[in-house]
């Protein structure tokens, strides 16, 4: 049996030529690609965010032209529309122009009870045809005279007016809507030049009957 010599401790071997230095183990040191991985991952994220910022940016962009094109596009099936109920109403208006003097005539033979039988049938249906068509008829004796839509064919002074009066309606007028089509022909009375108001004679009169019952 071999004696092992006490004090002296087994070391490994080291090769011929070696250092001692060399037997020993070295500490574990970073790679230069272990560093740099740090670095790395900061720029992807930098440019992944400015990325992501330019989709933000670019997306905004078409959403405001989206926007500025559906407006533009309601605006147009607005005028559209508009325009298309302006022709109409003045189609509807010509055609209804070129009806007015057979109204009339139909209005002439109601007055002389002349609008009996068949005839009467045939001018209630027309005048039936031309309310759908949204005709309508206006002018009545005693109401303000409005150079707007009155036309003042006759002029005379009655001492019973207070202002401008239509006082007979010589020819109905038309509108459709808004659009007047035909003002109605009247005969309109002012109030007599020199004549009191008649809401001031009634205030003198009432005046007078209160103070004659009083006795001093």
């Amino acid at each position: 049996m071999t004696e092992e010599t006490p004090g002296f401790e087994e070391k490994p071997d080291v090769p011929s030529g070696a250092t001692p230095d060399d037997a020993e183990p070295k500490a574990a040191t970073p790679s230069s690609e272990e560093a740099a991985a740090p670095a790395g991952d900061a720029n992807l994220t930098a440019g992944l965010t400015a990325q992501l910022d330019q989709v933000r940016t670019a997306l905004s962009e078409r959403t405001g032209d989206l926007q500025r094109l559906q407006a533009e596009y309601q605006n147009y099936r607005r005028r559209v529309e508009r325009d298309r109920v302006t022709v109409k109403e003045i189609a509807v208006a010509g055609l209804l122009s070129e009806l007015l003097p057979v109204l009339d005539d139909v209005g002439r033979a109601r007055e002389h009870g002349e609008l009996v039988g068949g005839f009467k049938s045939v001018a209630e249906s027309l005048e039936t045809v031309v309310a759908k068509l949204g005709l309508q008829q206006f002018g009545k004796e005693g109401e303000p005279f409005d150079p707007t839509i009155h036309e003042a064919l006759m002029h005379s002074y009655a001492p019973d007016v207070t202002e401008d009066t239509c006082v007979a309606i010589l020819q109905p007028g038309y509108r459709i809507g808004e659009r007047t089509i035909r003002p109605a022909r009247v005969a309109v009375a002012e109030p007599q030049p020199g004549a009191a108001p008649a809401t001031a004679k009634e205030e003198k009169t009432d005046d007078e009957e209160s103070g004659g019952g009083e006795e001093v």
